[in-house]
């Protein structure tokens, strides 16, 4: 893991400054594309579900594309690997959720629904507090949105909003990046990305319950 890391902790926080910068005001669109998809699950609305997958979608790709290969690339010979990764997994959320359909999003009061809305409260407001308080707030931290490890544990969070089956296939790269991401917090010094491997983990556990249930109430 260490290989992939060949910058100091300062430079990785100067590009965060230099891209929040450079994208502002993106990141007020981030949130409100955020909010929008998490009020969404707690009401019907018209194509209420291929509209939270469209978020879900542009902004795994706004990463990929934007913050990994057009700023990280700068500073680490390995952002088009994780460019790939998010560029895929914003294809996979809009073919599966927004040409398909194939998923229904709605807020029920149980462990599932409660918790992935704690997660999405969480990267939308904790996290960034956790990065003011370690000294390193705005505009040196990542963002919800537009940067990877708050935009995955949201998605996590949305994730355990899916009503019954959460599809599998749509947790592997948010699983693979969590890993990833979560080793930050101690290479480059960047304490708030500890808590993407225990969300990780949790969310895994949980989406598998909640498919074990969801595949028993289907069978007769």
């Amino acid at each position: 893991m260490t290989r992939m890391v060949s910058f100091t902790p300062e430079v990785f926080f100067a590009l965060f400054e230099h891209y929040n910068r450079a994208i502002w005001p993106a990141q007020f669109v981030a949130y409100a594309l955020g909010f929008i998809a998490l009020i969404l699950a707690f009401r019907p609305f018209p194509r209420r579900d291929r509209i939270i997958g469209a978020v879900l979608a542009a902004i795994w790709l706004w990463i990929g594309v934007v913050y990994h290969l057009l700023y990280l690339t700068q500073i680490n010979f390995i952002a088009p690997a994780f460019a790939a990764l998010f560029i895929i997994q914003g294809m996979l959320f809009a073919w599966t959720l927004v040409l398909r359909g194939q998923v229904v999003f709605r807020f029920r009061p149980d462990v599932f629904a409660w918790t992935g809305l704690g997660f999405a409260v969480f990267a939308m407001a904790v996290y960034p507090l956790l990065g003011w308080l370690a000294d390193h707030g705005w505009p040196r931290s990542p963002v919800f949105g537009v940067t990877p490890c708050p935009t995955t544990i949201y998605t996590w969070g949305m994730l355990l909003l899916v009503q019954g089956r959460t599809p599998l296939h749509l947790i592997v790269i948010p699983l693979i990046w969590s890993l990833i991401g979560g080793s930050a917090a101690w290479l480059l010094v960047v304490p708030e990305e500890a808590s993407l491997p225990l969300v990780a983990l949790a969310g895994l556990a949980l989406i598998l319950w909640k498919n074990r249930l969801a595949a028993g109430t289907a069978t007769p």
